[in-house]
Order: structure tokens, then sequence, then C-alpha cells
């Protein structure tokens, strides 16, 4: 039987043009190489399986390379490898700057490559600051590591630093593709894709992943194979899920669901899942996005065609319900049934029901649409009402004027005015003091009182019956309960002018109040003037605020202007206000 060799290391880059996604990085050493302006100390850091040691190891031999060396010439006596993760103490430190000090006998350098350098103690970091910092001439140090946080300030501030970024999807891709054709594997694109994905940013793991669905499937590499080999969740199964929730087919989408539980996949995968799926059909609707759209050419048709069946609204409503969904559910005692309920709600967005579509009628639309009749809205428009006669008789006839809303009011009508009550946009709680506030005012404004102004009695009176109708109105207030805006009608007596009654308060709470009120008050003076022209004028006058006690010293001194003796009775007997 013939050794097996993992295509990690089969496929290991023996020179910089073959290192995978990294180009800035190796052409920034290759210049560095060439000009002779190269670091004495490297740090190389970044995600695992990007290419850290791989770099480390091809920049070892080309700074001893003289271009005379033979294919397999390796340097192995000038290229020493340390693994600090296992040589972490002081004196495995203490050995290899004793090492440093002996010239190489072959080439020029000597390169001491020291991985997950993280891993030394403190102590072996301070004893290698001294060597760090000046070295011999003939001596390279090229650290790699992947959590740079972990190195203390002093190392790091000694090295020239190489950050290696993730590889990309597409760039796992195609090299994926590369050795499937060395190898003779007939792969599909969807399959390589997957893999890459899988992969999250590391090149080891791409080939590793490689190397066990080949073993599955042969030298034929399918979708199918690879989804079912790694126990991920089929592009097909969010397409057809997507599918049922615009259908609004609940049932279905839940059978769905179960069946997907039902092959040993979790339910948070599946609805983070659902999420990334509405943000790729979101991505897809827009051709500057869809660069975006980390996927094969054959499924980004399919995101194409189904991205067309969405709205953007129901994309961003749905990634809201699952990513809400996706945070709740670790915490979630029941947590099948938050999915269902989620998925729920997912298929009810474009659900079209009859009291959507009537929401601006009393009686719903589909009533009116059985019967051919146009429905007519509950807010009647006021320019119908308040047209002059002129204009009226200027108008022609015709089968729309003919038949007016019963609502309108006519001029010619003697019935009692009519009320016509505004449609409420938004709706409140009515458990909160703001709330139960915002209401009143809500009802004030809203309130439009159609009336025939000309058939309204305006019987002349007297300053003395206002002043007694508003005493008799505090005066039932009273008897009421309603105390508060008994005493706010009392702190000012009304100086009629004409129909027009002025008052002043000391500060503009009184006036707020009294203005939410005033449409009860003025109902009842009116009515009993026989006047439907009164009105009020509130205007606030702080001047006025000194006359009322607040403070107990302002109290005090209203009780010493009605009697004197009370300031004596305080000094008698040292008491304090």
């Amino acid at each position: 039987m013939e050794h097996f060799v993992v295509s990690a290391r089969k496929y290991r880059p023996e020179a910089f043009k073959d290192v995978v996604g990294q180009q800035a990085i190796t052409n920034t050493l290759l210049n560095a190489i060439d000009n002779n302006h190269l670091a004495q100390a490297l740090l190389f850091t970044g995600p695992r399986g990007v290419g850290k040691t791989t770099c480390a190891r091809i920049l070892a031999k080309m700074i001893n390379s003289d271009g005379n060396e033979t294919g397999d010439e390796d340097f192995a006596f000038n290229i020493f490898e340390l693994d600090a993760a296992s040589n972490n103490s002081v004196d495995d430190i203490r050995s290899l700057t004793d090492q440093v000090r002996i010239p190489p006998q072959v080439g020029k350098y000597k390169v001491y490559i020291i991985d997950e350098v993280h891993m030394l103690s403190q102590a072996a970091f301070n004893a290698f600051l001294k060597t760090l910092e000046e070295p011999p001439k003939h001596c390279i140090f090229i650290l790699a590591t992947t959590e740079k946080h972990k190195i203390i300030p002093t190392i790091l501030s000694r090295c020239q630093i190489f950050d290696f970024k993730r590889i990309t999807v597409k760039d796992a891709k195609e090299y994926l593709k590369y050795i499937a054709g060395e190898q003779g594997i007939t792969a599909e694109d969807d399959a390589l894709h997957i893999i890459a994905q899988k992969a999250d940013g590391a090149m080891r793991d791409a080939l590793s992943i490689f190397d066990r669905v080949v073993s599955f499937s042969g030298k034929n590499l399918t979708r199918q194979a690879v989804t079912e080999n790694l126990n991920v969740l089929d592009y097909e199964t969010y397409f057809t899920s997507t599918d049922l929730i615009l259908e609004n087919k609940i049932p279905d989408l839940l059978l769905q669901f179960n069946n997907t539980l039902s092959k040993g996949f979790d339910g948070h995968h599946f609805i983070a899942g659902l999420a990334s799926h509405f943000r790729d059909l979101l991505v897809s609707k827009t051709p500057e996005t869809i660069a975006l759209l980390e996927v094969g050419d054959q499924t980004k048709e399919k995101y194409l065609k189904q991205s067309q069946k969405a709205s953007q609204e129901f994309l961003m409503q749905g990634i809201q319900l699952a990513n809400d969904c996706d945070l709740k559910y670790k915490t979630s005692k029941n947590q099948r049934l938050l999915v269902e309920l989620t998925l729920m709600q997912l298929a009810s967005i474009t659900h079209d029901g009859e009291k959507k579509n009537s929401k601006h009628y009393i009686i719903p639309a589909s009533y009116f649409q059985k019967k051919g009749i146009t429905p007519i809205p509950v807010n009647v428009p006021k320019k119908t009402e308040n047209a002059t006669p002129s204009a009226k008789a200027q108008t022609e006839p015709s089968e729309t004027t003919d038949k007016k809303p019963a609502t309108v009011n006519k001029t010619e009508d003697q019935g009692p005015p009519k009320i016509i009550l505004k449609q409420n946009a938004k709706r409140q709680s009515g458990l909160t003091l703001s709330s139960i506030r915002a209401k009143k005012e809500h009802l004030i404004k809203q309130m439009d009182v159609v009336v025939d102004e000309e058939n309204l009695p305006k019987e002349p009176f007297e300053e003395q019956d206002f002043i007694k109708a508003w005493n008799t109105y505090t005066e039932k207030l009273v008897s009421d309960g309603q105390h508060n805006l008994a005493s706010i009608l009392s702190i000012d007596v009304p100086k009629v002018k004409g129909t027009v009654a002025h008052l002043e308060f000391p500060n503009a709470t009184n006036k707020v109040e009294l203005e939410r009120q005033q449409f009860k008050l003025l109902g009842y003076i009116r009515k009993e003037l026989s006047n439907y022209d009164i009105t009020l004028s509130i205007t606030v006058n702080e001047v006025m605020e000194k006359k009322y006690a607040y403070t107990p010293q302002d109290k005090f001194e209203k009780l010493k202007e009605k009697n004197p003796n009370i300031d004596l009775l305080r000094k008698t007997f040292d008491l304090d206000v």
C-alpha cells in the first residue's frame, strides 16, 4: 500500500508565487530581498492555515540562495524551527541565544523560525529581548503566531509585523479547482464553493476537508455528496423554505422544518442560515451589490431568480425576525416552538388579509366589492362643506354631485350640528399618565364640529351674566369632585370684552389645563347665555405668581399681612418658619 500524503503537505507552496491570497506580503518580501532591505526580526501574524509558516520557510530558503543550488537543496543546516508551544522555558531561549553566536557554515544567514511564539512564558520573553533587538548580522528571526495580542509590546516593537489575511472564498475555490485537476477529480463548482466556505478562510482546513470528501465520494465530487458528508444545510433547503414563506404555506413550512430536524440539524443553525439566505437575496436585488454574493455561478442564478419574487420590505422584515430568533434561541426554554413561531410570522408577512385592505372603512372593503359599490371613507373632506353658494351654482350637476354622502351637512339642513371624527393614526396605551394626557389632546385636535353658523343663537349678554354662569360651572365642578379645575377657574375673574372673555394665570400649567377643558366650559356658558360666539383668551402673567404662597416663607409672609401679631409670636418663642 502506497503511503498517502495529505494535500496540505503534498501541495505546500515551494515559492512565493504559489502562495494563495497573500500577494501583498509576498511582493513586499520579494522586494525586500531584491533591495537588500530585509529586517532581522519579522513577525508573521494571522489566522490559522493562511501560510505563515510556509512563507517563513520560503523566505529562509530564498535569502540563502545564490542561484546555483539544486532543486532539492533546503539549507537544513541554516534553518532552525522552534515550536514555542513545547519549548517555552527560559532554558530553551538561552540555548537558542547561545547558538545564535555561531556563524553559518553554508550560505549567508542562519534563520530561526519560532512558531506559536505567543506561548513563550514571561521570563522567556524577557530573556529573548536583548538578542532580538541586537542580533548578529548573520542571524534573522521569523516569529509566527495566531494571537498577536498575547505578545508583550517590547517584543512587538522590535519586529517588523506582517498581518496575514484570511483566504477569500473565491481564492480558496480556485486553488481547490487546481488541485482537483492535478488529481484527476471531476468537481462541481458549487461543491468546491461549499468546501471553501466551510474552511472559513483557512487554506489548510480547505485542503483537509477536500481530502475527506474525496475519500467519501471518489473521483466525482458533487454538491449533494459534499453537503451530506459535511453535514451542512444545502442551498435548496433555504430556497424551498423561502418559496413556502412567500406562498404563505405555513403547514408545509413546518413539515419541512421538522424534516430538517430529523436529519440531525440544529434549529439554531437553520434559522441563522435562513437569515443569511435573506441577506443574500437582498444583495441580489441590486446589480452593484451582486459582487458581495459569495456563491457559485449556478446558485447565483437561483438567487437572482428568487430575489425577483421577494420585495425589499419583506426581506428587511424577514432578516429582523430571523435575527431576533437567533438572539433569543439560547435563552429560550422551548427552542423548537420559538423557531416555528418565527417561521409562522415570516409566512404571514406577505399575507393580504381583509383587515389589512379595509382599515379605512367601518365595513370591510370586500363587502362593497361584492356589491359593486365604491366605499366612502369615514373622514369626509371639509372642502365640500365650506363651498360657497356661488361655487356650487357654477358647477354643473353630475351623477357624483347628485349623490352626496349623508354625512355632509347642507346649508339648508335644519337638524342639529353633526360631529365628524378624524381617523386615529396612532394608538397608545391608556395605562400611563402621559398616555392619558396625550389622549385628551388627541381628542381635542381630532374633534371637528361642522355647524351652520348662520342659524346659531347670538343673544347679547352682560359681564355679570357671564361671571354668574362661570361661577355656577365652578360650583358644579366642585360638586362633581373636580377640585383641581375648580381652583384654576377661581384664580382670576373673567373680564369680558364683546364676546371674548380674557383671563390671566400665574403660570403656563394653569393655561394648558384650562385649554384642555375649555370645550365643556364654553359649551355650558354658550348654552346658558344663548350666544355661540363666546371664546376665551388666556394669557400668562408671571407677576401674579408672587400673590400665591408656595414656600413656607411665602406662607408666613401672607399670614403676617393678615395678622402682624404672628411675627411677634415667632420672636417671643424663637420659632422657625
